[in-house]
């Protein structure tokens, strides 16, 4: 029976970040964290070399019945107690002593957590250099536009002018801030015993004549080197900061590529055409319009930024949990953080074939500034006649020119022109070099230098 065929979920149908939080990738991830706690176990002489080494040697998912794990758990109300009881047959098959062994101290939690921890390390490294690469082909972009002019819009409308070089230097400093958030996160391997005590690791140490101080910070720091993860200092079964910060970062994540896909959607338009995504056969088809190419990357993007924040809610809201252990919060952060993990490793993978192949088209971006007939840059005109005529009469002036020259289809610079105000203090050449879109994009050149400096 297949777990999950993407169907639904086409961003990350097919992807890398699939297979590496699937039900099978997340079963190797806990047989992976219960192996490292036998091997830090055994560092620390609590447990012979010799069972840790039979226990890692069994701890492989092919050896398990996934189906039937899960199954179990219906009745347990988590997998771990289930696969602890396979991985204890397993390894009893081949040794009957290093199977008292498995498990030994802990509880369903610490190895659920860890292994959501080693999942989630996974999954972000796919999801990183995928942020990477995309970061790469947009900086590419940047420079390659540094000085292409195209219309700024703000609330949907022409603005003034400014280059496409500098929205992509925008993307990409979205990009890479997103990566810095994932950078920064603490994934912590989770080891607190039945109630946060880590009281059963300090037992079964005593009764192996391990007395002293300092056991369970001994044993969380070996555990912390055998998996990767960070050592931290209290257990966190009921302290969920660890989630509430991967759900942040990725939820960044998919808003900063969300972007990126928001305004290609804007710039493809039939209507604009100042960009094309990547063309690939049989990609963008539509079941009526044999015509159409959609823009599908930048659409499963776009989908994927908008269902990722509800995802980080709700393991955000987990933070409220009661006790030591909760009673279904914790149960409810699994499928969340899976399908988070999901969306936003599928959209860095599309975002990476979205910036690798996007078209530039300076040519539409010329054609659509002259759609305003220069008056993108009315701002520009009305700062030099501000000391002449006063803030509010130069702006005022603007408007009404701006009115009338939409109105009548004459050139602005032919209505400013004609205007006697306007005429005592700047000639038809100066207005025409004050109007030229090209001449009034501010620092975006050298914004966008500083950016590809960073």
């Amino acid at each position: 029976m297949t777990e999950s065929t993407g169907l639904l979920s086409p961003v990350r149908a097919g992807t890398p970040v699939e297979a590496a939080v699937d039900d099978v990738a997340w079963v190797q991830a806990m047989l992976d964290a219960e192996s490292a706690l036998a091997r830090a176990q055994a560092r620390l002489g609590t447990l012979p070399p010799e069972a840790a080494e039979m226990i890692t040697r069994c701890a492989r998912v092919e050896a398990f019945d996934v189906r039937a794990i899960a199954l179990a758990s219906r009745e347990t109300a988590n997998p771990v107690v289930a696969l602890v009881q396979a991985l204890t047959a397993g390894v009893a098959a081949k040794d009957r002593a290093a199977a008292e062994y498995v498990h030994r101290g802990s509880t369903s939690q610490d190895i659920f957590d860890t292994g959501a921890m080693l999942v989630a390390r996974r999954a972000i490294a796919l999801i990183r250099a995928d942020l990477t690469a995309v970061a790469t082909s947009l900086g590419v972009l940047a420079g390659r536009h540094r000085d292409t002019v195209m219309a700024g819009r703000t609330l949907a409308l022409h603005a003034v002018p400014t280059t496409f070089g500098l929205k992509a230097a925008g993307w990409r400093r979205l990009v890479l801030d997103a990566r810095d958030r994932l950078d920064a996160l603490v994934l912590p391997v989770a080891l607190g015993g039945a109630a946060g005590t880590l009281a059963g690791y300090q037992e079964y140490a005593n009764m192996d004549g391990h007395h002293g101080e300092g056991y369970p910070a001994r044993l969380t720091a070996a555990y912390a080197e055998e998996t990767g993860l960070a050592a931290v200092v209290l257990p966190w079964h009921a302290l969920r900061t660890p989630m509430a910060d991967l759900a942040a970062a990725l939820a960044h994540t998919a808003g900063a590529l969300g972007k990126f896909a928001a305004d290609v959607l804007v710039l493809v338009r039939t209507e604009i055409g100042e960009v094309a995504e990547p063309t690939v056969a049989g990609r963008g088809s539509s079941s009526a319009m044999p015509h159409k190419s959609n823009p599908v990357l930048s659409t499963l993007i776009r989908s994927a930024a908008l269902q990722a924040p509800c995802y980080a809610a709700a393991l955000t809201q987990c933070l409220v949990a009661e006790d030591e252990r909760s009673a279904g919060v914790w149960h409810a952060e699994w499928l969340p953080l899976r399908e988070l993990l999901r969306l936003v490793g599928g959209a860095a993978h599309t975002a990476e074939q979205l910036a690798a192949g996007l078209t530039v088209r300076p040519e539409r971006m010329r054609a659509n500034l002259a759609l305003t007939g220069n008056r993108v840059a009315t701002e520009r005109v009305a700062a030099v006649l501000t000391p002449h005529l006063g803030r509010a009469p130069a702006r005022a002036l603007l408007t009404e020119a701006s009115r009338v020259a939409e109105q009548t289809g004459q050139p602005l610079h032919q209505v400013l022109g004609a205007d006697s105000r306007v005429a005592g203090h700047l000639s038809e050449q100066e207005l025409t070099r004050l109007l030229d879109p090209a001449g009034y994009v501010g620092a975006a050149g050298d914004l966008v230098d500083r950016e590809l400096r960073d």
